[in-house]
C-alpha cells in the first residue's frame, strides 16, 4: 500500500440507495472503514458525533430533500469539514452538472453505472492527495514550532541581558534594594484590582497582568545611562541635572524599541516600551517627556506610575527618609485626577492596607 494511503482511512458513503451503497462499498478494499449516511442530515449528525473524520467522502447528486450539491457546498464552508475531498456520484454525464458539482468544491466525479477498478482507482489518487496534504501540514506546524522555539531562546536571552542591565542600575544604590520585585508586586496587584471594575474587566486580563508584572522592572532601564554623579547626587538636583534626569524615559524606550523591531509581537517588550517612556507622564499633562494627559497614556504606564511613586515614598532616597505607610498613602490619594489615573488610585486605596505588608521587612516604620 502507498505511504500515504492509510488503513485508519475512513471513507464516508452518501446516498440514499441501498443498492448503491452496497454496490461502493463493494468496490472499497476491506481495509477501509467505510461510514453511511442515507440523507444530508444523517450525514452531518454522524461527522459531528465522529472521534475523527472521514478522509475522504463519495456523495449522491441526485437525493431528496438536501441534495448533493447542497451537501457539498456546506460542508466546504465549515471549516472542520472543508478539506475532506468530495467525489460525486451521478448518473447524469452532463458536463454542466460535473461543472457545478466542481465549482462547490467536488475534486471529482464517477457516473453511474461506474466500474469498480475506476471507483478504487480515484478514491486511490484522492486519498493520496489528501493524505499528502495531511503531512504537509503536520510538517509545517512542527516547523513553525520549532521556528516559535527558537524565537523564543533568542527572546529569553535578549530579556536576560536586559534584565541583566536592570539589575546593574538597581545595584547602583544599595538603598533603594528591592524596588524592582516591589513595584512589580504593586503593579500586578493594582492591575488585578482593576480587572475586576466594569470599565477595566475587558481591557485587562491574566496575559496583560502577566506581561505588566515581568516588564514592571523595565521602567528605570534608561538609568543605565545616567551619570553617577546625577543618579546618586545625595540631595535636589539642579534644573540641568533633572533634564538629565528625565532623559532616562527616552533611554530606557530607544533600548527597548530596537529589541521590539525584530520582535513585534513581543507583548512584553512592547509594554515594557510604554512604561519605561510614560510613566513619569502626569493624568493633567504636566508630566515628562512628552506631556500627554488622561488616557492618551498607555494604561501600563498609568498603573506604573503610582506603583514607582509609592514605592519612592517608602524607601530611603539619598535626599530623604522613608516615609510611613499612612503618610505615603495619603499623598497618592492627594494626586487623584492631577498626577495620577483616578481609577489606578482608587484601585490603590481598596488594596493599600495589604501594600503595607510589603515594607516592614526592610526596617522601616509603618505608622
Amino acid at each position: 500500500m502507498n505511504e500515504f494511503i492509510h488503513k485508519r482511512d475512513k471513507i464516508l458513503i452518501i446516498d440514499n440507495n441501498p443498492d448503491a451503497i452496497r454496490s461502493l462499498a463493494n468496490a472499497l478494499p476491506a481495509q477501509f472503514t467505510k461510514l453511511v449516511a442515507t440523507s444530508g442530515a444523517k450525514a452531518f449528525d454522524l461527522l459531528s458525533a465522529a472521534p475523527e473524520l472521514p478522509s475522504l467522502i463519495l456523495l449522491e447528486t441526485h437525493m431528496p430533500q438536501l441534495d448533493g450539491y447542497a451537501i457539498c457546498s456546506q460542508l466546504q464552508t465549515d471549516p472542520r469539514y472543508q478539506d475532506i475531498p468530495v467525489i460525486f456520484i451521478s448518473s447524469s454525464n452532463e458536463i454542466k452538472e460535473k461543472v457545478a458539482g466542481l465549482e462547490r468544491g467536488a475534486v471529482d466525479f464517477i457516473t453511474k453505472p461506474f466500474d469498480p477498478g475506476e471507483v478504487l482507482s480515484r478514491v486511490d489518487v484522492h486519498l493520496k492527495i489528501f493524505n499528502l496534504q495531511q503531512e504537509l501540514k503536520r510538517r509545517q506546524h512542527d516547523l513553525e514550532d520549532l521556528v516559535e522555539a527558537k524565537a523564543k531562546e533568542v527572546t529569553d536571552m535578549q530579556l536576560a541581558t536586559i534584565f541583566a542591565l536592570v539589575r546593574l542600575t538597581d545595584r547602583r544604590d544599595d538603598k533603594i534594594g528591592g524596588h524592582l520585585e516591589r513595584t512589580q508586586l504593586l503593579c500586578a496587584s493594582l492591575a488585578r484590582k482593576l480587572s475586576e471594575t466594569p470599565k477595566f474587566q475587558n481591557r485587562i486580563d491574566e496575559a496583560f497582568i502577566s506581561s505588566l508584572f515581568k516588564a514592571a522592572p523595565l521602567h528605570d532601564i534608561g538609568k543605565v545611562g545616567i551619570p553617577d554623579h546625577i543618579y546618586l547626587k545625595p540631595g535636589r538636583l539642579t534644573p540641568e541635572e533633572f533634564a538629565t534626569m528625565q532623559h532616562h524615559t527616552q533611554i530606557g524606550a530607544q533600548t527597548l524599541e530596537k529589541v521590539l523591531q525584530k520582535f513585534p509581537d513581543n507583548l512584553l517588550i512592547r509594554m515594557g516600551v510604554e512604561i519605561a517612556r510614560y510613566h513619569h507622564e502626569r493624568w493633567d499633562g504636566q508630566g515628562y517627556p512628552e506631556g500627554l494627559s488622561g488616557e492618551a497614556i498607555p494604561l501600563s504606564a498609568r498603573i506604573m506610575a503610582v506603583a514607582d511613586v509609592f514605592d519612592a515614598l517608602r524607601m530611603v532616597r539619598p535626599y530623604k527618609k522613608p516615609i510611613p505607610h499612612k503618610d505615603s498613602v495619603a499623598v497618592i490619594r492627594e494626586g487623584r485626577g492631577s498626577h495620577f489615573d483616578p481609577d489606578v488610585v482608587d484601585a490603590f486605596l481598596s488594596i493599600e492596607s495589604e501594600l503595607e505588608n510589603l515594607y516592614p521587612a526592610a526596617g522601616w516604620s509603618s505608622h
